[in-house]
């Protein structure tokens, strides 16, 4: 069981990393990407920053200006699609370069096809490959490193040795059971600790012609700001292939209001170029289903969806073109529900779901090693004639279930109590009454 108020510390684990990293661009050829696409790239920013030097192309685009960005600048102005007014500075890349008539012209044309401008995507193949080789799979977890990582909450053994070999796995996992014991908190434990390890994902893609953004900053969190940022400098070199993004492993939830559209590629009508779904985003990390079954869409439903991503670690998405495209499915995919599986889920499902894992609620001796926990985040004494007494009066008498978010609750509910009446608060019998009377409901 799980005491879900107390904050995470930092743990020495010593995880195995896949030693994947971009490699740097040292020539056009390296981006994977055409002539043509880059200099059509330059000309939509020109079109619509007006004055701007080579370097902060190359900025935008975080391509290297001397080696990929410099030959097409030179070809741009060959071509008469953009002159250069001035120099901010010494070099090529400093050059102050303005769009032509015949350059904004064919900006507007390109701009028909996408208004993308953002970090030049990588090609399909790379970002197929790359999130392969980063898998979750790919993570060695032992039992040591699962009880530093899940030290700050408190769970009964027979549940802490399921949780351990199923993130090994890689797979899928089922947590069920009562509301209150924390499956949500330990999925979410076990994605932002034990899936610590760095991965790189890049800004966006592109697959048969077509854009996809990848990185969200809502759902990934960037490691370096300075490496996300990359620089092209006065050299105009990259480290590595800038346009690839250092994160911590994604660990995206999505609970009632997740629907089977959000699953597919989202078209930017407007802007002519496409968004990630979830579990495109959360490739390398976790996909936490929260509240499942009470979704708008019958579970059954969002079950099918992913009876073949989780049996061939692969999925398919769909583009406005009608092509569909083959992704990785590489991610640790939860389910987390407090409704009886029976009602959710058939036998043919469930064996393809690799653990399922039930959350009890907490027993007498948990529930008391919660309350000594929580009495000491909220700097409350402890007293074990209170919680006994708590226990008789309100669980064993009136025939209520142990839940583990029950202690961090009435301890608000006390310390609301005592801070409205100006006392200090405490486990006397009084305030724990008027405690549990406003928090307890006779359903």
């Amino acid at each position: 069981m799980i005491d879900n108020t107390l904050e995470q510390s930092d743990t020495d684990l010593d995880f195995r990393s896949t030693g994947w990293r971009p490699k740097a661009i040292q020539s056009m050829e390296d981006t994977g990407l055409t002539h043509g696409f880059l200099a059509d790239m330059a000309i939509k920013i020109m079109y619509f920053r007006g004055q701007v030097t080579g370097y902060e192309i190359a900025e935008q685009l975080r391509l290297p200006y001397q080696t990929v960005m410099n030959p097409i600048m030179e070809f741009l102005k060959r071509e008469q699609m953009c002159e250069v007014k001035g120099s901010g500075g010494l070099g090529a890349g400093s050059y102050q370069y303005v769009i032509t008539s015949k350059g904004a012209a064919r900006a507007r044309e390109q701009l028909e096809r996408t208004t993308y401008m953002g970090v030049a995507p990588v090609p399909w193949e790379e970002y197929v490959a790359a999130i392969r080789v980063q898998g979750p799979g790919r993570l060695t977890v032992n039992q040591r490193m699962m009880r530093q990582s899940l030290a700050h909450l408190v769970l009964e053994e027979n549940v802490f040795n399921k949780i351990g070999p199923a993130v090994n796995s890689g797979r899928s996992i089922f947590l069920y059971g009562p509301p209150g014991n924390g499956k949500t908190t330990i999925a979410e434990s076990v994605g932002r600790m034990v899936l610590a390890e760095d991965m790189y994902i890049p800004h966006a893609v592109i697959v048969d012609g077509q854009i996809i953004k990848v990185y969200d900053e809502i759902n990934h969190v960037a490691v370096n700001k300075a490496e996300r940022e990359g620089s092209t400098g006065s050299l105009g070199a990259h480290r590595s292939d800038a346009r690839w993004l250092r994160i911590k492993r994604p660990v995206i939830m999505v609970g009632g209001e997740l629907t089977l559209d959000a699953l597919d590629l989202v078209y930017d009508h407007t802007g002519k170029f496409y968004e990630a779904p979830f579990q495109m985003k959360a490739n390398g990390g976790m996909f936490l289903i929260d509240d499942f079954g009470r979704q708008q869409i019958r579970p059954r439903d969002l079950l099918n969806r992913w009876i073949v991503p989780m049996e061939k670690n692969i999925d398919f998405l769909a583009l406005a073109t009608g092509r569909k495209i083959e992704v990785p499915f590489e991610l640790l995919l939860v389910f987390s529900t407090n409704l009886p599986p029976r009602d959710l889920v058939d036998e043919a499902f469930l064996r393809r779901i690799r653990h399922k894992i039930e959350i009890t609620s907490p027993s007498f001796d948990s529930y008391r090693e919660i309350f000594r926990r929580v009495c000491r985040l909220r700097n409350i004494p402890y007293d074990e004639q209170g919680v006994r007494y708590l226990l008789q009066e309100y669980y064993v008498k009136k025939g209520r279930k142990l839940r583990a978010n029950h202690p961090r609750d009435l301890l608000d509910q006390i310390i609301d109590v005592s801070s409205y009446e100006g006392t200090e608060p405490r486990l006397t019998k009084e305030l724990l009454d008027r405690a549990a009377d406003s928090y307890f409901v006779e359903l």
